[in-house]
């Protein structure tokens, strides 16, 4: 049975700073990611995992707590474009 992923499971130990934040960004993990690429992503890239209440309109116009991967931006850009071909090989295997 596939064990299901957690925030708590992604989390690291240590807190961050406020004055750390400032050099960070987030990227936004699609509702539907399979958990083998958030965890390869979590892993190979080093971010940290985060909950963050974003906007989600679909009919209305929603708040709902999204998963995001916080980090410096050349490591969240180059997880950006891990996590997009991880996408398109999943969809296509699919098939």
């Amino acid at each position: 049975m596939a064990r299901k992923l957690t925030i708590e499971d992604l989390k690291p130990k240590k807190e961050t700073e406020e004055k750390q934040l400032e050099e960070l960004y987030d990227l936004i993990i699609p509702p539907g990611t399979p958990s083998y690429i958030i965890y390869d992503m979590v892993e190979e890239f080093e971010l940290e995992p985060m909950e963050r209440k974003i906007s989600v309109s679909i009919i209305e116009c929603d708040e709902r707590e999204l998963l995001v991967l916080r980090g410096k931006l050349e490591v969240v850009q180059a997880a950006e474009r891990f996590l997009y071909d991880e996408l398109a090989a999943w969809v296509n295997s699919e098939h």
